[in-house]
């Protein structure tokens, strides 16, 4: 059927050239047989599930896509275009688009070229080629991105957009399959049909990754259990990850037998042959709503990149045998030998389709590029005040809350104030009676109410279609957050300890905090995530169970990170979090000091001190705002938060006693973003400084807090910082050792005076 042009023998010619020259030479050379041109609604060939209809269309968007990347690899040397990863034999995930609907959201890998100029076909008046180029661009005016990344993404095609994704995605795609399920238990109204399905595609080397196999394995832990989770998970198979080659037939003996994952094969090389295989996949994954995997056939010619030049270290025999694999070589002969197209008309619409393209590019790159670091950003993390300080008072629940907690007599504020286990507990009662799309859910957080039972009885108020155990797997809890927040609801995951964070952290920095940034604010999943932090747990830990590594977080792009010292800042502070998930987006992380949870005591045992009413609806802590302690010393001013603060009002008395000096304490509260402008105002009085920072001497918050007094003109107040050493925590006594006390902000005062 195919032939070898003599240009493709040749080592010096550039393989873009002459992967476009072969199309070309390939239809002038054709000498197959022509049959009668089928009808629009008549399969193409005989006994293909593809009609000529949808194979006239079908092969329009594998042209978009190959010439997209043609113009890329020829603009990108002119400073026009800034992106040439491909989608060159990859155009046959076009006919998962077609076979799909545009509502279906997808969570695509970046060789999607085909699959979305195919599903721009779905909505009127759309036009993949504008907006591809204006995205190549990086144009301010790309829809999708607003000029901040190469990104197939569209919000009106329900395309969330990704950017140089791996496997990262493929969590998040499942958690957005189970939440579309999810929602008729909970009565929650989808902003997609119910019987919608997630679309999740990745490479073969991408299916080796960590975090795919994390989803892999939970999509057959749901199913397991009868749960529905309808992902298509579409392994797009070019036998290659860069430059390292997947072994023959790894993929389909690695997933072809798999229990809980229904396996499809489909040829994405050959239009006539693979539409019905795929077909039954995506029929399969809709109706049994179980996750499917489907196993696309595809190739990859012109490199990885236009980086990639693959001739240095493949050889010209093997460049040429994948150049005759060419998915357009096959459709080119599948128009030729139906009749519907001949020679002269498919090479008029391969040239039309360049000068389309081109012309799209030269238009794109007059358009205006971000030019101001505030439009950049300006998607990363809105904040409206107002609306988030309405929103966090709201108080038009009552009888939900009356419900939730059982009658008027056992309302929070009117028990006797309780320590920080307890309203954490109540503060998440309110919030689950105020927000009926909110869902609480990790590892133990149901029946036995969490490992230190701070959730204790909101399965019994909410019930297992609102409070749930997962699989113990962070990555997954964190995936399936940000599925539930993108199909409209408001997930509250729980990361048992700060330490397991770290083995899911790229689901919020790479994922979830990223969203809005690279969506140009269009697609947003807030969540707030709930972590059992920072150290001085007393018989029980080690470094696992006492990590103060705050600085991971604090370095997420976006991301707002609470921490409250005292159970009546952990109510006011949820509510807030909350509001600005619901009304901005965000995502948003709440850090519990585990050794704080059952703390009543604050200066002697029984004084009772460190227990607080529970504030009434109505009251809440504006995002930045920190709680000073004797407001009107300042003689010493003692920055910190967490268990710091109880650490330096102890400590305030030994120093008062001391050194005669009135000292203010300062709980910032909030960790990021540090409010810097309340910082420079409580050090602006200030005759000395003492910084408490819980976190590492290397990594920590304490540097935050002092380059905010340095920046606002303050740095020559004397200063001392007390901060943990760069070490793990070990176990037992020991970890006391590493960390900072009371006897340390003591010690630092003496040395200011």
């Amino acid at each position: 059927m195919s032939t070898t042009p003599i240009a493709a023998r040749h080592k010096g010619f550039n393989r873009a050239e002459i992967v476009d020259q072969n199309f070309s030479e390939f239809v002038q050379q054709w000498q197959g047989e022509t049959h009668a041109a089928p009808r629009d609604d008549e399969p193409v060939l005989p006994g293909s599930a593809l009609d000529a209809k949808g194979f006239r269309e079908l092969f329009e968007s594998q042209l978009v896509s190959r010439h997209l990347d043609l113009m890329a690899r020829v603009l990108r040397v002119q400073n026009k275009v800034f992106y040439t990863i491909g989608s060159s034999g990859h155009e046959g995930n076009a006919m998962v688009a077609r076979l799909t609907r545009h509502t279906d959201p997808a969570f695509l890998h970046y060789r999607s070229g085909g699959f979305m100029a195919e599903r721009f076909r779905k909505l009127p008046g759309m036009d993949p080629v504008m907006d591809s180029a204006l995205s190549f661009a990086a144009s301010k005016d790309d829809p999708a991105s607003g000029g901040r990344h190469k990104v197939w993404g569209s919000k009106p095609l329900w395309v969330l957009p990704q950017t140089s994704t791996i496997a990262s995605h493929l969590p998040k795609a499942l958690g957005t399959a189970v939440a579309i399920d999810h929602a008729r238990r909970i009565g929650h109204v989808l902003p997609v049909p119910d019987d919608s399905i997630a679309i999740c595609s990745f490479g073969d080397a991408s299916s080796n990754h960590a975090t795919a196999q994390t989803a892999f394995n939970a999509a057959g832990w749901t199913a397991y259990q009868k749960l529905p989770a309808p992902v298509l998970f579409v392994c797009e198979d070019n036998g290659i990850g860069i430059s390292v080659k997947t072994p023959n037939d790894w993929v389909a003996s690695n997933f072809r037998q798999r229990s809980n994952l229904d396996y499809f094969f489909a040829d994405g090389l050959d239009l006539a042959e693979g539409y019905a295989q795929v077909q039954r996949a995506v029929e399969h994954c809709r109706h049994t709503r179980r996750p499917t995997f489907l196993h696309l056939k595809t190739t990859r010619i012109m490199g990885h990149a236009g980086t990639d030049f693959e001739i240095e270290w493949r050889s010209i025999e093997e460049l040429v045998a994948l150049e005759a694999t060419d998915p357009l070589l096959r459709s080119a002969a599948i128009a030729l030998e139906s009749g519907v197209y001949d020679k002269d008309e498919l090479l008029a619409m391969y040239e039309a389709m360049r000068k389309r393209c081109f012309a799209a590019a030269e238009e794109a790159d007059r358009r205006p590029r971000l030019e101001r670091l505030d439009d950049v950003m300006a998607p990363l993390a809105p904040y409206t005040p107002a609306k988030v300080k309405a929103e966090a008072e709201r108080g038009d629940y009552a009888e939900a809350r009356l419900k939730a907690f059982g009658g008027e007599a056992k309302l929070p504020e009117n028990q006797p104030p309780r320590h920080l286990a307890i309203q954490i507990g109540q503060a998440l009662h309110d919030i689950m009676a105020k927000y009926p799309e909110s869902l609480l859910f990790g590892e133990d957080v149901a029946q036995k109410g969490g490992v230190y039972t701070v959730t204790k009885g909101l399965h019994k108020a909410f019930k297992n279609s609102r409070v749930f155990n997962t699989l113990l797997d962070e990555t997954t809890i964190l995936g399936l957050a940000q599925g539930y927040a993108n199909m409209g609801m408001l997930p509250i995951p729980e990361i048992q300890y700060l330490a397991y964070f770290h083995n899911a952290g790229d689901q919020i920095r790479g994922e979830a905090a990223s969203l809005q940034f690279f969506s140009n604010n269009q697609y947003r999943n807030p969540l707030v995530m709930r972590v059992a932090s920072l150290g001085y747990q007393r018989g029980f830990g080690g470094h696992f169970h006492n990590d103060n590594s705050i600085a991971a977080l604090r370095d997420i792009p976006g991301l707002v990170v609470g921490c409250p010292s005292r159970g009546d800042d952990a109510a006011t502070m949820l509510r807030t979090l909350t509001a600005l998930a619901k009304v901005d987006g965000r995502v948003c992380a709440f850090l519990e000091p585990i050794a704080l949870y059952m703390a009543k005591d604050l200066y002697e045992a029984g004084d009772g001190a460190w227990q607080f009413a529970y504030p009434a609806p109505g009251e809440a802590m504006i995002l930045g705002e920190g709680r000073v302690y004797d407001a009107d010393a300042d003689d010493l001013v003692v920055f910190t938060f967490g268990n710091g603060v109880p650490m330096a009002l102890r400590a305030a008395r030994t120093i008062e006693k001391e050194q005669g000096w009135k000292v203010r304490v300062v709980d910032l509260r909030w960790l990021a973003p540090l409010n810097d402008a309340f910082i420079a105002a409580q050090a602006k009085s200030a005759k000395r400084i003492i910084v408490l920072d819980e976190g590492r001497k290397s990594a920590g918050v304490g540097e935050g807090v002092i380059t905010a007094i340095v920046e606002a003109g303050f740095g020559s107040t004397p200063l001392q910082r007390v901060v943990g050493a760069d070490t793990f925590t070990p176990l037992a006594g020991a970890a006391f050792l590493v960390l900072p006390g009371d006897a340390d902000v003591v010690a630092a005062a003496r040395k200011l005076a």
